[in-house]
């Protein structure tokens, strides 16, 4: 019998992550029947809708336009939304990803209407309390039914805040699963109208720079010193830096230059963006998921954090803390430069079958739930 499943989605990284699972679940429609919910957290079509197209998967069946907002303003519409929508044709599950408002907000939602929960990418910790992602994590899974994991720090996570074994799942990473498949795709595409081909042209090396985090990006002095790091390392490697509209904004306001060795474009769709950070020399992002796909790929990621709620990248992977200071940002910068940059391995489990893991388990869950 068919299961109508929610799939939730938000923001950009939702859509790499319910991708996966949207196909995975196609293959096994005598067992579900997927609705997929666009919040329209991120509402600009270059951060959200351009990703249905690129992804392969249908054009959501609900769109609640919950755009911008303070964090309570946008939290209060969705769950008013989503609420709605479970109200009308009540689904046998709810499946949340990530970590943003969206998140939190259609998690609550379902568990005040006593319907299922699962959390994909579950027990994920910075120990940041000061990040509004943190909250929205502790939150989902203080009240969720079943648990995915990418990694064992995750499941040690769970299990020390009182979740019972039995309900955790380490699967690995859907967001690697859609990576993967997209780079398969990206071999065989017309990249003719891709602005990352112009620039491939003419760098012979490069890296890539993502910058959007309230933290590097809203304090005038914490910027400044990026700035000037990102400048210093431009004159060894050219750099490639896709500006996030609040990163631009506050840049302007500022008065930050980024000198002529910087290359700065509008915000790429995932496939142009793809094509362009997959044969970067190295990253630096304060990005969550590219920690993960830099790592999935073997790529040098330097994470303008202090800390991580995705430990493995680091402990395993390709990726280095190196927060905000200028000095240790350029410091690591020429460790990669110079041939000494870490090296890494792709995790156990991040091997595209993540999301075909997940719907097994679903099917014997939702199956033996009253």
């Amino acid at each position: 019998m068919q299961k109508l499943i929610y799939l939730v989605a938000g923001a950009r990284p939702n859509f790499m992550k319910i991708a996966p699972l949207v196909r995975a679940m196609a293959q096994k429609s005598q067992h579900f029947n997927c609705r997929i919910i666009h919040t329209g957290q991120h509402y600009d079509r270059a951060m959200s809708d351009v990703f249905f197209e690129e992804l392969g998967i249908p054009q959501p069946d609900h769109h609640l336009e919950c755009g911008a907002g303070s964090h309570a303003e946008q939290t209060a519409k969705i769950m008013i939304a989503f609420e709605k929508i479970c109200q009308h044709e009540r689904p046998d599950c709810v499946v949340v990803v990530g970590d943003v408002n969206s998140t939190l907000a259609c998690s609550i939602v379902a568990k005040k209407l006593h319907l299922p929960l699962v959390h994909v990418e579950a027990g994920l910790r910075s120990g940041d309390r000061a990040m509004p992602e943190e909250i929205n994590r502790l939150v989902t899974d203080s009240i969720s039914d079943w648990f995915f994991c990418t990694e064992p720090a995750a499941v040690e996570n769970l299990l020390n805040e009182g979740k019972v074994m039995e309900r955790i799942f380490h699967v690995g990473q859907v967001m690697v699963d859609n990576l993967l498949y997209q780079c398969d795709l990206l071999n065989s595409a017309d990249k003719t109208d891709f602005e990352s081909n112009v620039i491939k042209k003419s760098l012979k090396r490069y890296g890539i720079v993502t910058l959007h985090r309230p933290s590097n990006v809203d304090d005038k002095n914490v910027l400044t010193g990026i700035v000037n790091a990102l400048k210093n390392i431009s004159e060894r490697l050219p750099l490639v830096f896709p500006v996030h509209p609040r990163t631009r904004k506050n840049m302007e306001q500022f008065g930050l230059d980024l000198g002529d060795k910087v290359i700065t474009t509008r915000p790429l769709s995932y496939m142009d963006f793809l094509n362009l950070w997959k044969d970067a020399t190295m990253v630096l992002t304060d990005s969550g998921g590219l920690q993960e796909e830099t790592t999935a790929l073997g790529i040098p990621c330097l994470t303008l954090r202090s800390n991580t709620e995705r430990p493995i990248t680091s402990d395993e992977g390709t990726n280095t803390l190196v927060g905000s200071d200028p000095e240790r940002i350029i410091e690591e910068a020429e460790k990669i430069l110079s041939g000494r940059g870490k090296t890494g391995r792709r995790p156990n489990l991040w091997d595209g079958r993540a999301s075909q893991r997940i719907r097994d388990a679903l099917v014997k869950c939702l199956n033996e739930t009253p």
